[in-house]
């Protein structure tokens, strides 16, 4: 038994300080949350075009740059800013366009919410989208006066991309990033040849780079390569393990190897929690030996009628049942003997078995089966040669010493218990 208990101590405190490690990486000190980042790449202009124009395609005149800060492994934010050049395509008359924008982003990190680390630790992707403010201009015709671009064009705009990852190191990360970008009261068409409604959404953009993600701060990990393995996950194997080496009857064998889970209080029972009974007469060896110490006839004590009726009222002997059943647990019929031995020494003796159920249930419920199981108590004790005539079976209903108790006590109410009239 002490191997065993020794065992799961060990187990136990080895989940335990599992828990406390993943505790530790995930505390907001433990991983760097600030970045900067720096991309290039092409650009591709669509709708808010005057007919017969068009983008060139791709346009590799697009650059961007951003920092970014993490709640967590998994949110964050960042702010950027980036600048496109649009220019005309092959066949189309020669046009320059400038467009910068400044956006506000969320940033959600996919790699941990799709639990990327389960098959990679280098691979990442994140989401990002906002909004923000965009301006743009005409080279051949800012500052000219008459023509549609003669100053800058102010609107809204609003974003969404993916970004891949791959980490070169703990502190530089390699990235790609696909965006859209969708402007919102865009006055002049991105060619500076006509105007737009002006109302609504207006032009397009799409941009493709790379770039690369240098990470700031003193800590060895950033917040997109931290694991935070699932809570449920550990609190229910610490449940489990909770729950194994539970002792509801105290008798120091946990319930899980207990074959005998009600145990009377201060019973000697053996290495499988069964009370220690070796002359088999249904008194347990350890009440029986004090008997035997303090009594003043030694030699008659266990089959003195007197004595056997004080042993019954006082509530010693019981037999308990599982959940929502009316059939005794074997490990604790021994009680049974004991009354049994008791009626054949004093035949005219009458007895009230007294069943009882746990909180569990309505009233009409649980005064039914603290019945069937007083019922089926009599019917052993009969078996073993008393008389039915000298038995009174009575079901109490709910024990209301258990009524507000915790759940795992819940056993003990669910008894029968012997009464001399």
């Amino acid at each position: 038994m002490k191997k065993i208990s020794y065992l799961l101590s060990i187990v136990g405190l080895g989940i335990f300080a599992q828990a406390q490690e993943v505790t530790e990486t995930k505390s907001n000190d433990d991983y760097n949350k600030w970045s900067i980042e720096a991309n290039g790449g092409a650009t591709k202009a669509r709708k808010a075009l005057t007919p017969g124009y068009f983008s060139e395609t791709p346009s590799f005149y697009h650059a961007d740059f951003g920092v970014r800060y993490m709640f967590n492994p998994k949110f964050g934010l960042k702010l950027d800013g980036g600048y496109d050049r649009i220019k005309e395509g092959e066949g189309v008359e020669r046009f320059r366009s400038n467009y910068y924008r400044v956006d506000l982003q969320g940033v959600v990190n996919l790699g941990r919410v799709l639990n990327f680390e389960t098959w990679t630790s280098r691979i990442g992707l994140l989401a990002h989208g906002g909004a923000g403010y965009s301006w743009m201009n005409n080279e051949a015709t800012k500052g000219v006066d008459g023509k549609l671009f003669d100053d800058n064009d102010n609107m809204v705009n609003v974003m969404a991309g993916i970004t891949p990852q791959l980490r070169l190191t703990d502190r530089v990360v390699l990235t790609g990033d696909l965006s859209y970008i969708r402007n919102i009261r865009q006055d002049v068409a991105f060619d500076g040849n006509s105007k737009t409604s002006g109302s609504g959404f207006g032009g397009e953009l799409w941009n493709a780079t790379l770039g690369l993600t240098f990470y700031l701060g003193k800590n060895e990990k950033h917040a997109d390569w931290v694991y935070e393995p699932k809570r449920s996950d550990l609190e229910d194997r610490i449940a489990n393990i909770e729950e194994m080496l539970k002792d509801t009857d105290g008798d120091g064998v946990a319930d899980y190897l207990d074959q005998e889970p009600n145990s009377a209080p201060g019973a000697v029972v053996d290495t499988k929690g069964v009370t220690i009974d070796h002359n088999g007469n249904g008194i347990p060896d350890n009440i029986e030996e004090y008997i035997k110490q303090n009594a003043q006839n030694n030699s008659t004590v266990v089959n003195d009628a007197d004595f056997l009726e004080q042993m019954i009222n006082s509530g010693i002997i019981n037999v308990y049942f599982d959940y929502n059943s009316d059939k005794p647990y074997q490990q604790s019929v021994g009680g049974i003997k004991f009354v049994s031995e008791y009626l054949k020494s004093k035949p005219e003796a009458q007895i009230e078995i007294l069943g009882y159920a746990d909180p569990v249930g309505g009233a009409a419920f649980n005064k039914d089966l603290s019945r069937r199981r007083a019922e089926n108590v009599k019917a052993l004790l009969v078996s073993q040669g008393a008389s039915a005539s000298q038995l009174t079976a009575i079901g109490e209903g709910e024990d209301a010493e258990f009524k507000k108790s915790q759940v795992s006590s819940h056993q003990l109410a669910r008894r029968v218990v012997f009464r001399v009239k």
